[in-house]
């Protein structure tokens, strides 16, 4: 006896949930990585999440201390909500490096996009090379985490099995076992 059918809602929720984890781990990796490489180079914080903050929502945060407090709330608010994309991508039936892969282009190019728009940011073709470097690192550290926590997380579910037994049907073992784990 069945006491409970797995149904589309119950993926969905697992996805959600389990996204929400990949994403808090991949959050705490980037931030490491930011903190790491300012030291090197000396960088200061970027207040681009306070100036996006102030454009949408309105957020004017007074003194140095509160600026930094919600500073650093949206950005793992945002980091962690960003793992939410990692597990409606693994709904599709990608995990691995083709889903980090993925999520790794939705994730850095919004915000290739979106800063400029608020003007936290000038355009990518106006930043020279070492600053999109560094920032396509910290990018990739948090895509290449998120992705390893979330197939850590998923690996076994149901949806892990249909997917490995396509591969095999399709005999497609040899190629994807590359780009597995």
């Amino acid at each position: 006896m069945k006491l409970r059918e797995n149904n589309m809602l119950d993926e969905l929720g697992g996805a959600i949930g389990k996204g929400l984890l990949a994403g808090l781990a991949a959050t705490a990796a980037m931030t490491l990585s930011q903190m790491i490489e300012m030291k090197i180079t000396k960088r200061k914080p970027s207040e681009a999440t306070l100036k996006v903050a102030g454009e949408a929502a309105g957020v004017k945060p007074v003194g140095q201390n509160e600026k930094q407090k919600v500073s650093q709330e949206i950005h793992w608010s945002y980091g962690t909500i960003w793992g939410i994309s990692r597990g409606l991508i693994s709904l599709t039936g990608l995990k691995g490096l083709p889903a980090t892969l993925l999520h790794f282009g939705a994730v850095w190019g919004t915000s290739m996009i979106m800063l400029p728009r608020f003007k936290a940011a000038p355009p990518v073709y106006q930043e020279d090379f070492k600053t999109i470097a560094i920032d396509g690192l910290h990018h990739a550290v948090y895509a290449t985490t998120a992705g390893i926590a979330y197939d850590l997380l998923d690996r076994g579910s149901k949806h892990e099995r249909k997917f490995d037994k396509l591969v095999k049907r399709l005999r497609l073992q040899g190629f994807i076992r590359r780009f597995k784990r």
